[in-house]
């Protein structure tokens, strides 16, 4: 696999770092492109396994750190802040990719794979920018949620007496409080998100993952949250762009299944033609470095092969 790295400056005059993984042997022609957006609090560089399977197929992989993550952000203090309208802007981003990589293979297909918080902005790009892409693909996500208007309202506040860059503790413990209830003794603060230890030690000493993130980010968080299942706003996604939803059914993302079940209830309520909804038992949250990721990577494999 070739490993190289590149950046575009965004709309906000930053530089986006992108990662791009191609097959070894460059006199193969190519089978597709997958895009990645990469989850809350981790970075894009943590898709190397999964590129690395890909590219053994044909496939090229594009990977950016959104705002406020990775070398993106740039250094530490920038971890979890992402400006003004930063998921907007992260979703801005990820169209501004797509963009440079129709320009660099347009007649392969494209696909976006969206994980956790990159499964939510892919959602929101689903409706307001699917041109590019032939498929979509989402990874420990969820469908409608309650209580989200109350986590916004609590967002503002802080943000108005801590300021929007402030860390906070009390929202971070309001969304993955939780989280780890169900696998008792726990051994770190993030066993929910795979049964492999290594993967969670791997995660847990990764500087550029597991940051708190600041009072803006969970305030737009929580509004992309409800914007996205808004029924105007799913009835903007297209008929007949395929849909393949992927998640273990003990991740608390998700709802243990039962979110990930709603949503793809609701995509089929919308008439959309061709969605698959896989469901892992004993899966927690990061289905990529779970315990049977092999597995997983060629369900994920097989189902882009089906639909080039």
């Amino acid at each position: 696999m070739l490993e190289q790295a590149f950046t575009f400056t965004n709309d906000a005059q930053k530089e986006v770092f992108v990662y791009q993984w191609s097959p070894q042997d460059t006199f193969i022609p190519p089978t597709g492109v997958l895009q990645i957006a990469h989850g809350m609090a981790e970075t894009a560089k943590r898709y190397e396994r999964l590129a690395n399977v890909l590219t053994a197929k044909g496939w090229i992989v594009y990977a950016n750190d959104h705002r406020g993550h990775g070398r993106t952000a740039g250094e530490e203090a920038e971890l979890g802040c992402i400006g003004k309208d930063g998921f907007g802007g992260m979703v801005r981003d990820m169209s501004a990719l797509s963009a440079i990589i129709r320009e660099q293979h347009p007649d392969l297909p494209l696909f976006l794979l969206g994980h956790s918080m990159g499964s939510f902005l892919t959602q929101k790009i689903m409706y307001t920018a699917p041109e590019p892409y032939s498929g979509f693909l989402l990874s420990g996500t969820n469908g409608p949620r309650s209580m989200l208007a109350l986590g916004e309202r609590l967002a503002r506040l802080q943000c108005l007496l801590q300021g929007e860059r402030h860390p906070s503790l009390m929202l971070n413990a309001l969304v993955f409080g939780a989280y780890n209830k169900r696998f008792l003794p726990p051994r770190t603060p993030f066993d929910w998100l795979s049964r492999d230890e290594a993967e969670v030690d791997n995660y847990v000493n990764d500087p550029n993952c597991g940051f708190l993130c600041s009072a803006g980010f969970f305030h737009g968080f929580f509004s992309l949250l409800q914007e996205i299942h808004r029924p105007k706003r799913m009835r903007g996604i297209p008929k007949d762009k395929p849909i393949y939803i992927f998640c273990g059914d003990e991740d608390p993302v998700g709802l243990r299944g039962d979110g990930v079940k709603k949503l793809a209830a609701l995509y089929n309520l919308l008439l959309i033609r061709d969605i698959e909804l896989k469901l892992y038992p004993g899966g927690r949250h990061e289905m990529l470095n779970e315990t049977n990721r092999d597995e997983v990577m060629r369900d994920l494999v097989n189902w882009l092969e089906r639909h080039v």
